[in-house]
């Protein structure tokens, strides 16, 4: 069965001609004036079964929301069609669906009824709603005087909670706070679950990977490609990486040696490199039997070595390069950094700068990829100098069936009782 079927949909706009064109073309007896149109989005073809999730990604403008707004019926096509077999709640534009004068208890009642409950499932539902939502007792005040975060909260509260068939998400997540971020993938993980469809659109790559089967890349309102998320959610970041400049052959050697350095670079391109120092981290290398592992054996002794330029100004005691090993999915699996092992280590120390980490691989049998950040960490919220997602990508064999993910040493006595 076919929860959701799209065929060859497309939005375009008319552009208008120049001003005053129009008036020389008749003034003149010209021909007139062609009008122009841009297409919003255009060839976008596919279908979901129940409990399918797919992420919509692509740059700002490359037609995701409109996308969105067709597939939920807000806007006509222009071409194509959808074919929906099932109710769909969709938490898209802040506001959508909601009276500002209306408080939050009356939008609860009017966006479910959009969505097209009863005033009495509505009200079976009322209580759950609200927990979730947790406003409190601004639920009876006009929706108008909410925060950001308050109005997307009783939108997901309502969106997640109306028993839908199909759940659209367009960036809503990136509104709230951790806390209720987190709550919300807990809840449409719980949605997934129970059979619901998700389309979910985000620029963050690792939450796509964490919710979503599948991935939808747009680029200028077209599909450049749909298939499995890590693949495509890859290729993505590489393309977005190799539009960024690139960095030179080499780099200058901060110790005052004219020699160039030249970087090692990593078997694949980054999936995910930014910061506010690009280029601070000259160089890395994961070294395990081989030189420059690739495989690592299960028990293995590993060292990854990590060599930076300090950034000019920066404070020794918040100042930490950290390491990161996620599966194929984004999860982090395993975080070490020098703000906890070794805090204040880069006291007294300025220009180049090398970090060894050395541990035992305990990571079960699977493929993985490195992240390696400069961090500063004088306030809560990390502040990046340097991202690097997928500076290194290996796998783990074992020698033995191992289960789980990750084996942490244990100590076992056997006695007598």
């Amino acid at each position: 069965m076919t929860i959701l079927e799209v065929s060859n949909l497309g939005k375009a706009y008319p552009l208008k001609p120049a001003a005053g064109a129009l008036f020389r073309s008749l003034l003149l007896k010209r021909q007139a004036v062609q009008l122009d149109e841009f297409w919003a989005v255009r060839g976008v073809s596919f279908s979901l079964s129940p409990g399918e999730s797919v992420g919509i990604i692509g740059r700002n403008g490359s037609g995701k929301s409109t996308l969105l707004q067709l597939i939920c019926g807000i806007m006509p096509p222009t071409e194509g069609t959808v074919q929906r077999n099932g109710r769909i709640a969709s938490l898209l534009e802040l506001g959508a669906g909601f009276d500002p004068d209306f408080t939050g208890r009356e939008n609860v009642f009017l966006n479910a009824a959009l969505l097209g409950l009863t005033a009495e499932e509505t009200e079976a539902k009322f209580d759950e709603i609200a927990a979730f939502a947790e406003i409190g007792r601004f639920l009876d005040e006009p929706v108008k005087t909410y925060s950001s975060g308050m109005f997307v909260r009783l939108a997901f509260a309502v969106a997640s909670h109306v028993s839908p068939d199909v759940l659209v998400v367009d960036e809503a997540l990136a509104v709230g706070d951790a806390r209720f971020s987190a709550k919300c993938i807990k809840r449409i993980r719980a949605l997934r679950e129970s059979g619901c469809t998700l389309l979910f659109v985000s620029h963050d790559v690792g939450i796509v990977r964490t919710l979503c089967d599948r991935a939808l890349w747009l680029e200028s309102g077209r599909p450049v490609a749909m298939g499995d998320v890590f693949t495509v959610t890859s290729k993505y970041m590489e393309r977005m990486f190799e539009d960024t400049d690139d960095p030179p052959a080499s780099l200058p050697d901060v110790t005052g040696n004219d020699e160039a350095v030249e970087p090692v670079r990593p078997q694949l391109a980054p999936l995910n490199h930014w910061g506010s120092h690009v280029g601070s981290i000259r160089r890395w290398n994961l070294r395990a039997l081989s030189e420059n592992a690739s495989v690592v054996e299960y028990g293995e002794n590993v060292c990854l070595e990590v060599e930076f330029t300090a950034p000019a100004g920066f404070d020794p005691a918040h100042l930490a390069v950290s390491l990161s090993i996620k599966d194929l999915k984004g999860t982090d699996l395993l975080v070490l950094s020098t703000h906890d092992e070794n805090r204040g280590a880069f006291g007294g120390i300025s220009g180049a700068c090398k970090v060894a980490f050395e541990f035992v691989m305990r990571l079960t049998e699977g493929k993985y990829l490195l992240v390696i950040a400069l961090e500063d960490r004088s306030t809560e919220a990390i502040q990046y100098f340097e991202y690097i997602e997928g500076a290194h990508y290996f796998s783990v064999t074992s020698q033995a069936r191992r289960f789980g993910l990750f084996n942490v040493p244990v100590a076992v006595s056997v006695s007598k009782s």
